[in-house]
């Protein structure tokens, strides 16, 4: 089999070949980049599993690279037009879109398992120039729609080879071209999933309803779902279907982060020992920091990683407090954390609208000020394609030794956020942030209480989730201070998406 140009470690290699020789079992060569129909009774699941630094992402990205190149289709879930019926597709999903956008980062064309579950419906006249777009119909003439707008359309589409992003270089909005969203009937062909130790079992025969062949990428050290008893759903494949991958790769090696994570597998390791590393770390090296203080500044964008839910509430209390914020409502550039979408069953399209833009439970959110009707919010989605829209709002700000949250202000039902300023290392998951804050003596506690999780300390499971969050720098917060903002809040640094989405949702609607 042969290995693609960029020089691959051994297991990234043994694990290249093997998923070629799957490919190839269900007609998709890359050796010859022969494509052959797919044959309905073939079905496959096979996983990469791997510390952080072992290369997942790199193999994941070599193997859409040689895909690609052997002509199978990228179904992104923007725009699919007429598909034909032995073409061969590969989907690339991860569980949020802070995830699918790491990967999107790299070039990789990522998309959430929502918005493959769920399809746009377009207008006709304006799915006419997505077909041409995506070469599959003439140039069109429509409407109130110019040959620059037109021009400027495809422009946007062979740079960037998104149509709805193209469709808004043009002028136009989300609901002029999209009409809703349908629950995908037909299956499609092969699907990589990123973060896939973020999968519960529900999601997991989702995607094997929808991809006969299905390829799992995740980090067996991360935390399982609440609702899994500690297990991920790559635990019960067999083994030659799990494919692991040891060597941390030269470009993560001499990373004093991934030093530290990978420490953590060490049984004897007790937490002070842990705590010393950390603090020798910090000495040696700037990217890691022995912090005395939370830093207000960084939690506007990136939030403190907690475990404790009290300990969460009383920060978000800091943060507020520290900015000034009044209680009776919020300030431009507070982050939110999205806690799901309380519409019912007749709203089902809005829902699907909201969830389609990012909306989906656990997203993370900044708050950009009031929208034109009561209980209304300008949002931006971050890690989102076009992440700046207004939607109905529940916002819920809770409070130290109160059951019930304040609520500075809600549409009668819309999407509902939590406050984003500090969240807890299992909603992190899937996450990236260029600096993180972990709040340590959260982590002490949980030593201390000596619980384990799948046969490992689970304080060691959360440390090591909570610090490969960290791209660049890490915090490690030994105290519980709060060092007040250096500047007020801000949005102008939000990039803004060409012509925003209007898909405010009708709460008020009976």
């Amino acid at each position: 089999m042969t290995v693609p140009a960029l020089s691959l470690s051994d297991d990234q290699a043994a694990a290249f070949d093997t998923i070629a020789g799957v490919l190839q079992q269900v007609g998709v060569h890359l050796s010859d980049d022969m494509l052959t129909p797919p044959r309905s009774d073939d079905s496959q699941v096979l996983a990469v599993v791997g510390k952080a630094g072992s290369g997942k992402t790199l193999l994941l990205a070599e193997l859409y690279k040689a895909l690609e190149a052997a002509g199978v289709k990228i179904v992104s879930g923007d725009y699919e037009g007429r598909r034909k019926k032995d073409a061969r597709t590969l989907s690339i999903l991860a569980p949020t879109n802070k995830a699918a956008s790491v990967l999107r980062n790299r070039g990789v064309p990522a998309t959430t398992i929502h918005r493959i579950l769920y399809t746009p419906v377009y207008d006709p006249d304006y799915e006419r120039i997505a077909e041409w777009l995506t070469g599959q119909g003439d140039r069109p003439q429509i409407e109130g729609i110019t040959d620059q707008a037109l021009d400027r359309a495809m422009a946007f589409y062979q740079n960037n080879a998104s149509v709805p992003g193209a469709l808004a270089s043009a002028g136009l909005r989300g609901s002029d071209f999209i009409t809703g969203w349908k629950r995908r009937e037909d299956p499609l062909d092969i699907g990589f999933i990123d973060e896939s130790s973020m999968l519960d079992d529900k999601q997991f025969e989702d995607l094997k309803e929808i991809f006969p062949t299905l390829v799992l990428f995740g980090d067996p050290a991360q935390l399982a779902p609440v609702n899994q008893s500690g297990g991920m759903v790559f635990d019960r494949l067999p083994d030659p279907r799990r494919l692991v991958l040891n060597r941390v790769h030269r470009q993560t090696q001499d990373n004093p982060i991934l030093d530290l994570a990978h420490a953590l597998a060490d049984p004897s390791l007790q937490f002070q020992d842990f705590e010393d590393m950390v603090r020798d770390a910090a000495a040696r090296d700037d990217r890691v920091v022995m912090a005395q203080r939370v830093e207000a500044d960084l939690m506007a964008r990136s939030p403190v990683l907690v475990w404790r839910n009290a300990t969460r509430v009383r920060l978000i209390q800091a943060f507020r407090s520290a900015f000034d914020a009044p209680a009776e409502e919020l300030l431009e550039g507070e982050p939110l954390i999205c806690d799901g979408i309380e519409l019912p069953a007749k709203h089902r399209k809005k829902r699907l609208d909201l969830e389609a833009r990012g909306l989906i439970k656990g997203a993370q959110v900044i708050y950009l000020g009031p929208g034109k009707r009561p209980g209304f919010s300008r949002l931006h989605v971050m890690g989102a394609p076009d992440p700046q829209f207004g939607a109905a709002s529940i916002v819920k700000i809770e409070k130290p030794d109160e059951e019930d949250p304040f609520i500075p202000f809600a549409a009668r039902m819309g999407a509902t956020f939590l406050h984003g300023s500090a969240v807890t290392i299992h909603k992190a998951q899937g996450s990236q942030w260029d600096t993180v804050q972990v709040f340590a003596p959260d982590i002490y506690v949980a030593a201390k209480m000596g619980r384990t999780e799948a046969g490992t300390a689970l304080w060691k499971r959360l440390a090591y989730v909570a610090i490969t969050r960290a791209e660049n720098k890490l915090h490690w917060v030994v105290r519980n201070r709060l060092a007040k903002p250096t500047a007020p809040l801000r949005v102008d640094d939000l990039r803004t998406a060409p012509a925003p989405f209007k898909l405010e949702v009708q709460g008020d609607e009976e």
